[in-house]
């Protein structure tokens, strides 16, 4: 099922950006995939890197391989592999990372473990990729809106 973020509308009609469904996506499957690289795409093949399911060893992989053959079809050379994570921290709902408390802690928010719980993996992802240092982080005090982590 896709996904979009509020945060993200100002892109995803154009699909300009990476949105956080496909990132959610090649991080399952191990691809870092560059922006000058989903660049090369066509629209329907960003569409279909965010709509393509990716959640069982079978689809992640054909997912992978679809992904890598797409991108040296494009621009002939493949992607670069990142380690996928067997336990990563956006699965976990009982912890939550230190870089998201301290971007919270920033906007005066403190989330609490059972805010945390309640929130999808793929919202875990976004406040997780969203609170990494060298990040824009514009887009993180509108997550914690979004997510109703924070008074608007």
């Amino acid at each position: 099922m896709t996904q979009f973020f509020e945060f993200e509308t100002d892109f995803v009609d154009s699909l300009r950006c990476i949105p956080m469904q496909a990132r959610y996506n090649l991080d399952t499957c191990g691809i870092k995939l560059k922006l000058a690289d989903w660049n090369h795409l066509t629209q329907s093949e960003r569409q279909a890197l965010v709509e393509l399911p990716c959640t069982n060893e079978q689809e992640i992989e054909t997912y992978r391989v679809y992904l890598q053959n797409l991108i040296h079809e494009r621009t002939g050379s493949y992607p670069s592999e990142l380690p996928i994570e067997s336990h990563p921290a956006w699965m976990d709902e009982n912890n939550i990372p230190e870089s998201v408390q301290e971007k919270a802690t920033e906007y005066n928010v403190n989330i609490m473990a059972p805010q945390w719980a309640a929130l999808s993996p793929l919202e875990r992802f976004a406040l997780i990729k969203l609170s990494r240092s060298g990040h824009e982080n514009k887009n993180f005090p509108k997550a914690l809106e979004e997510f109703k982590l924070i008074d608007n």
